[in-house]
C-alpha cells in the first residue's frame, strides 16, 4: 500500500527503541533534596563539571544516576535527536530527574562522547572503522585542493571518535570567504556557505562555515590568516583542541593504513562524486512549475521527492529504485519537451542499467494503465525482469501529486541513498 508519513532513521531507532531504562522510581529519591540545582538555571556547559562535589549523597547511587544521564544523552546524541553535549545533557536529566539534579551528578562532555563511540561501536562494527580510514583519505584529499589556505582538520576524524553520519571538519585561514569558494568552484564542487551568530560568555561572536558536498560532508570554518596559529580549546575535554596539518595527516595515514598510497589520493575535482551530480540535476527542478491538471502539487521537485518518498515506503532497500524515483524527472530543468532523453544523457555514467531502464520506460508504464499503449509494447515491458518494480514507479509517479504532502529535503533523500550504498556497495 502506498502512503505516506513522516520518516527519522528507522534503522536507528529502532534498536533505540528496544533499550530498556531502570525504573524511574529507583532514581528519583537521588534527584531531590537540597543542595540541588534547576536544569533550567545551568550558566553554561561546563558549569556542571566544575562544581565542587557534595560529600553527603551515597556514592553507589549517584554513580547509577550519573551513568543513567550519560546513556540518555548518549542516546539522544547518537540518534541525532540533539546535537549539542549541553542539550542532551539537559534533556537527559530532566527526563531521568523530573527537573532536578545535583550539579555533580552531571556527566561530563568527555563521558558522553565515550559512551556515543560505545553505541558506534556495538551497531556499526567494522563499517565503521573503514569510514574513518576513507573520511581520513578524504580530508587529505580537500586539504591539499585548499592548502594555500594552511588547512587544519579537526574533530572526530582526526581523533577516530566517528559515527554514521559524521562529518568532516576543517580550520581554514583566509582573508574572504570569496577566496576559499573561488578555489573550490574551480575543482568543482558544490558548497554551501552558512553565516552562523554564537553568543558565549557575554560575547557574540560571527563565524562563517562553508559545507562541501561530497561522500562525507565536510565543514569548513573560516578564520582570518593571523589567526592560524591561535591555540583553541576543546568544548569536549577543556583542552587545547587537536589539529593536524596536512603534512602531519599524512603522517597519521602512513602509520595507521600503511597500505595507502597517499600519492595516489584523487584529487578534488578529478573525481566527480555521483551524489554531487544528483544534488546538482535535483536543485534546479525547484523552479520547474508544472499544469495544475496533471500537476497539482506543484514544482517538480516537490514532485520528485514524493513518489521518492512512496518509493521508500514500498522497497525501502532497492537503491537502483529508489534513483529511479528520485531522478525519473530531472530532464524536465534542460529540456521539457524531451524531459527523459535529456534527464538519461545527464545521468549517463552514474547510474546502473537497471535505473536507466526504469526511468527510460516510467511513461510507458503509464500508458499501460490507461490502455494507450499496444500490445507489442506492452508484451516487451512485461517480459522484462524488472517489470514489477516498473509498475510500482508507475503507481508512484501517479500517486506522487499531493498538495501538502510531508516530503523529505534533497539533502536527506540523498543521504539516505548514500547510506544504503554504504551498506550494502
Amino acid at each position: 500500500m502506498i502512503s505516506f508519513g513522516s520518516r527519522k532513521r528507522r534503522a536507528v531507532n529502532h534498536f533505540l527503541a528496544e533499550v530498556s531504562f531502570l525504573p524511574q522510581t529507583e532514581f528519583s529519591k537521588h534527584c531531590s533534596g537540597a543542595p540541588a540545582l534547576r536544569i533550567m538555571n545551568l550558566p553554561d556547559d561546563h558549569a556542571a563539571d566544575e562544581e565542587q562535589p557534595d560529600p553527603t549523597p551515597v556514592r553507589k547511587n549517584n554513580d547509577k544516576m550519573r551513568r543513567r544521564i550519560i546513556f540518555e544523552a548518549a542516546r539522544l546524541m547518537y540518534s541525532r535527536r540533539e546535537s549539542e553535549y549541553y542539550r542532551a545533557k539537559l534533556k537527559a536529566a530532566r527526563k531521568i530527574c523530573g527537573g532536578w539534579v545535583k550539579p555533580k551528578d552531571l556527566p561530563s562532555n568527555a563521558e558522553i562522547r565515550d559512551e556515543i563511540q560505545r553505541f558506534a561501536y556495538i551497531y556499526e562494527g567494522d563499517h565503521r572503522l573503514q569510514n574513518l580510514r576513507d573520511m581520513r583519505l578524504t580530508a587529505l584529499a580537500i586539504m591539499r585542493l585548499l592548502k594555500k589556505f594552511r588547512p587544519r582538520l579537526i574533530g572526530s576524524t582526526l581523533t577516530g571518535h566517528v559515527r554514521s553520519g559524521s562529518d568532516i571538519d576543517l580550520h581554514v585561514f583566509a582573508s574572504t570567504v570569496e577566496a576559499v569558494t573561488g578555489a573550490l568552484d574551480e575543482a568543482g564542487q558544490v558548497y554551501e556557505v552558512e553565516h552562523k551568530r554564537v553568543r558565549k560568555h557575554g560575547v557574540e561572536r560571527l563565524f562563517t562555515h562553508v559545507h562541501v558536498q561530497g561522500p562525507f560532508e565536510i565543514e569548513l570554518t573560516l578564520y582570518a590568516p593571523d589567526k592560524a596559529r591561535l591555540v583553541f580549546k576543546s568544548s569536549i575535554t577543556g583542552q587545547a583542541i587537536e589539529r593536524a596539518t596536512i603534512s602531519q595527516l599524512e603522517q597519521l595515514l602512513a602509520s595507521e593504513y600503511p597500505d595507502a598510497a597517499l600519492d595516489q589520493v584523487p584529487r578534488m575535482g578529478e573525481e566527480v562524486d555521483r551524489f554531487t551530480v544528483f544534488r546538482s540535476l535535483l536543485v534546479p527542478l525547484a523552479a520547474v512549475e508544472q499544469g495544475r491538471k496533471h500537476h497539482p502539487e506543484g514544482d517538480a521537485l516537490y514532485h520528485s521527492l514524493q513518489v521518492f518518498e512512496l518509493a521508500r515506503d514500498e522497497l525501502p532497500y532497492d537503491e537502483e529504485f529508489l534513483l529511479a524515483a528520485l531522478l525519473h524527472d530531472v530532464g524536465k530543468a534542460i529540456d521539457p519537451k524531451e524531459h527523459i532523453q535529456a534527464g538519461l544523457e545527464a545521468l549517463q555514467g552514474f547510474i546502473t542499467e537497471r535505473t536507466q531502464w526504469l526511468i527510460e520506460n516510467h511513461m510507458e508504464a503509464h500508458k499501460i494503465f490507461n490502455g494507450s499503449i499496444g500490445a507489442r509494447s506492452e508484451r516487451r515491458l512485461r517480459e522484462h525482469p524488472d517489470f514489477e518494480e516498473l509498475e510500482l514507479l508507475s503507481r508512484c509517479d501517479k500517486a506522487g501529486r499531493q498538495r501538502g504532502a510531508q516530503v523529505p529535503e534533497v539533502e536527506e533523500a540523498l543521504d539516505y541513498l548514500k547510506e544504503l550504498a554504504r551498506m550494502y556497495g
